[in-house]
């Protein structure tokens, strides 16, 4: 299994301005974690592409697995190190469909309503991963099972749970949280935690 280290945790300022550290990932969400069933989750990838697809749990279990190492940065000021996550990278959506090449921003959606947007330069990095386990296990409902994106290089609300959708755009538009005050981008060193 590739193994993969995020240059967030190789920064010499690894701890990001306003943050501090804690010894677990703290809980926080829009809604209860919603039911799922594996038998019937879809993940839809759609927009800005030639042909939409749509894949099933085990399409999902089919791409190569990968391991992510990567420190956590909550909005809410708490960081946590070191979380490892598996599942696949975001580069196996490229083998999937074809995305126009005039694509500034993905659109998450999940099960439970949330979406949040991640511009195609953060989302396509090389440290983005969709995760189906935390550290040794299935990731547990509360932290967005039955998949979750992973975005290290930004405050983790951009880490959306439940993940059931992935839209291409050719514009940025806000998601949930942006909608509601909160900085379109959220670069954790940058303290961009609202749009002021």
């Amino acid at each position: 299994m590739k193994r993969i280290i995020s240059p967030i945790n190789l920064r010499e300022d690894r701890l990001p301005p306003g943050q501090h550290w804690t010894e677990r990932l703290i809980i926080l969400g829009i809604s209860d974690p919603p039911e799922t069933d594996l038998k019937s989750y879809r993940l839809k990838i759609f927009g800005e592409v030639e042909e939409p697809v749509v894949l099933t749990w085990d399409d999902i279990l089919s791409f190569e697995k990968v391991e992510l190492v990567a420190d956590f940065h909550c909005v809410t000021r708490w960081s946590c190190k070191d979380v490892v996550w598996r599942g696949f990278h975001v580069n196996e959506l490229k083998k999937l469909v074809k995305i126009n090449p005039n694509v500034k921003s993905v659109m998450i959606h999940s099960l439970d309503g949330y979406t949040t947007n991640v511009p195609i330069e953060y989302f396509f990095d090389e440290d983005v991963i969709f995760a189906y386990e935390l550290f040794n296990g299935p990731i547990p409902a509360d932290n967005g099972y039955p998949l979750r994106l992973i975005v290290p290089k930004l405050y983790s609300w951009k880490s959306a749970k439940f993940v059931a959708g992935i839209e291409f755009m050719l514009e940025d538009r806000p998601g949930f949280w942006e909608q509601r005050g909160y900085h379109i981008l959220g670069d954790p060193w940058k303290e961009q935690r609202y749009s002021d």
